[in-house]
């Protein structure tokens, strides 16, 4: 027997007599109220979106098919043991037992004139896939690579931060409180593209063996990431680790054989040709080659080197779905850190508390042993000195003692993963809000700038050379809050300022030979783009070079040109999504004049955006969440948008409006009702 209710935000409360069961209704629930957005991810994971929606989509199904997302899957999904491998198959069951009446209230299938496959068993695999493949570092290297052609190695260290399409994400942990009987609490807000419908799918999971409250990946089962069973209750960030690699291959044809070089001379590499369908158009075929380090999933332009990318997932078959379960099961922390030593990609900064008061911070992922020139660019993979070595660091696992704050900073118990972390000063200003007492809607809602050398550079600018606007608008600026509200004139003149700055630094003397071409495909430009890695990294060139004299032109053309407006007028919301459908591209319009945004990328409340190229938002907290270890019902959460994904709905964006607020709203609690379903 199973049922589902719902509670007001229309939040899925589900209870099964066994797991396996209950994995059937959560496949069903994600594919009634998200089928057209899982179909998306399962068509990506295949490298077959385009011939559902169009050739706009060539460059990720290419890429898909190149660095081989459905094979991988489908070799995770074949190493899995007995019993993780039935629970994700009656997930897959549940799936295809809803989404035919699930794409009957997704209109994007009618303006598609596509319909709802059958899932694969190893589906969900591919899903989580192509949910985390660009999360990593390799992206980066691409641009290290540029960045060291063009303006020389010395000069990578310019653009040392976090990119375009990393992480932004906050969580902390508070220790139980003895003089007043308080549990640990565990808080934060994990910061990606803000999708459309959201990332994250609230939800309660409930059986004779655990009742579970999370957060889940629609199209894969339990909750990966964000869960409270009563007992236990985790949270991630973005460990910011470097575990893929990319290298640089030499390839020769032989007829339709592909020759690799090694390091004592050429061999056969794997290579056949697939067909793209595409929506509207002629098809197009993707040769697909994969040498002994992995995929080749790009070509440089420049140097005609071949790019191959080297997985842990791939290298092992194995993705960590092993932990799912368990982690359903978990009560003590400690069972949290069991589950999570099958973990392999992303690697993640994971925080567990219990009710008895243990509180522990985790790195849980594979993070291979090999040669430092591996973290920073494509290396020869003809080299044997650039092999991995068989071996992946430890599980990082540790007692918390006092405040925990993870904010994809440099740490000790991360500083041996990565190479580039984000800077610290989120990470210092969430301990200064929780050192004051600040409860959890004031720390996810902070939209202080921090004073760094981007800000400071308006002080050393003498107002005696500047006109008279340009001097008015200055001194504006220094005797501002740095507060980025929504309502600020200040912030949205700031934000005009730094732009107007950003455009003036890619001519720079030190920084113009970044607009060459960079000789990558176009679906690492978010990675590779100068405008967008210059307007990201304004900090790091403000502290490295002279910009007095731009700085100021740019005070002077903001002064000389229309009011910029507040700044909750220019970051205006925008929700990645396909467009096909107008009852979407109508609720975004809604949703736009519904809500103004406050926070930027350096605050804690982090809705990015990209100076010099646009001030909308396109990333920000995906989720907010509370866990209290001391009354699992005392928890809250909020996510963007709603439960549902089909507009139109009740439960479409009813969320939408809170979370831009700062509030949070009550977990689904209390004993399981509803009418029976299945």
């Amino acid at each position: 027997m199973t049922y589902v209710d719902r509670d007001r935000w229309g939040v899925p409360r589900l209870w099964a007599a066994d797991v396996d069961a209950l994995a059937r209704l959560q496949g069903r629930v994600a594919a009634l109220d998200r089928a057209w957005q899982i179909s998306v991810e399962r068509w990506r994971a295949e490298g077959r979106l385009a011939a559902h929606v169009g050739a706009a989509e060539l460059a990720w199904d290419r890429f898909a098919r190149r660095v081989r997302l459905d094979d991988t899957a489908r070799r995770c999904y074949e190493g899995l043991d007995p019993d993780t491998r039935r629970w994700v198959e009656a997930y897959v069951d549940g799936v295809n037992s809803g989404l035919t009446e699930g794409a009957a209230g997704a209109p994007e299938f009618a303006a598609t004139g596509t319909a709802p496959e059958p899932w694969q068993p190893w589906s969900p695999l591919g899903v989580f896939l192509v949910q985390h493949v660009l999360f990593s570092t390799f992206p980066n290297k691409l641009w290290h690579a540029h960045v060291a052609r063009t303006l020389g190695p010395e000069a990578a260290g310019l653009f040392a931060v976090e990119g375009p399409a990393s992480s932004g994400s906050n969580a902390w942990a508070l220790p139980a409180d003895p003089a007043t009987g308080r549990g640990p609490v565990i808080a934060g807000d994990p910061h990606r593209l803000l999708e459309l419908p959201g990332v994250y799918q609230q939800v309660r999971l409930a059986c004779p063996e655990f009742d579970v409250i999370g957060l889940a990946f629609p199209g894969v089962p339990g909750l990966p990431h964000f869960g409270h069973t009563g007992h236990v209750a985790w949270a991630v960030t973005n460990a910011m680790a470097d575990y893929q690699d990319l290298y640089r291959e030499r390839l020769r044809r032989d007829g339709d054989r592909v020759l690799v070089r090694e390091a004592d001379g050429w061999t056969p590499a794997a290579r056949h040709v697939e067909e793209i369908e595409v929506r509207g158009g002629a098809p197009e075929t993707v040769e697909v080659i994969e040498t002994p380090r992995g995929p080749v999933i790009d070509h440089d332009r420049v140097t005609g080197d071949a790019i191959a990318l080297r997985t842990p997932s791939r290298v092992e078959a194995r993705l960590g779905f092993e932990a799912l379960l368990p982690l359903l099961r978990a009560r003590h922390t400690g069972d949290v850190a069991e589950a999570l030593r099958h973990w392999v990609e992303p690697v993640n900064s994971v925080l567990a508390a219990d009710t008895g008061g243990s509180v522990r911070r985790l790195v849980a992922g594979l993070v291979p042993v090999r040669d430092e020139r591996c973290r920073r660019e494509p290396v020869p993979a003809w080299e044997p000195a650039y092999r991995w070595r068989g071996d992946y660091l430890p599980l990082v696992d540790e007692p918390v003692d006092g405040v925990a704050v993870c904010a994809n900073d440099r740490r000790e118990d991360v500083a041996a993963h990565g190479a580039d972390f984000a800077p610290p000063h989120r990470a210092r200003r969430i301990r200064e809000l929780l050192a004051q007492g600040a409860d959890a809607s004031t720390v996810h809602t902070d939209d202080r700038l921090p004073a760094g050398p981007l800000y400071r550079l308006l002080g050393r600018l003498d107002p005696g050379r500047l006109d008279e606007p340009a001097r008015a608008l200055l001194l504006r600026l220094r005797g501002w809050d740095r507060a980025m509200a929504a309502g600020s004139a200040e912030a949205g003149a700031y934000a005009a300022w730094r732009a107007a700055l950003a455009r003036r630094l890619r001519v720079h003397p030190r920084l113009r030979a970044l607009g060459e071409p960079c000789g990558f495909d176009e679906l690492f430009a978010p990675w590779t783009d100068p405008a967008a890695r210059i307007g990201l990294a304004l900090d790091h060139l403000a502290a490295e070079f002279d910009l007095a004299e731009p700085a100021a032109e740019a005070l002077a053309e903001v002064a000389a040109g229309p009011a910029p407006g507040e700044w909750g007028g220019r970051h205006v919301l925008h929700p990645v999504h396909l467009g096909v459908a107008p009852a979407v591209t109508d609720a975004v319009a809604a949703m736009r004049q519904r809500v103004a945004l406050a926070g930027d990328t350096d605050c804690v409340l982090a809705t990015s955006s990209v100076p010099g190229v646009s001030d909308a938002c396109w990333r920000g907290p995906v989720a907010r969440y509370v866990w209290d270890l001391t009354d699992r019902a005392a928890s809250r959460w909020i996510v963007p948008f709603g439960a549902s994904g089909r507009p139109g709905d009740a439960h479409f964006a009813d969320q939408l409006a809170d979370w831009a607020a700062g509030t949070l709203v009550p977990v689904p609690a209390g004993p399981l009702t509803g009418d029976e379903s299945t």
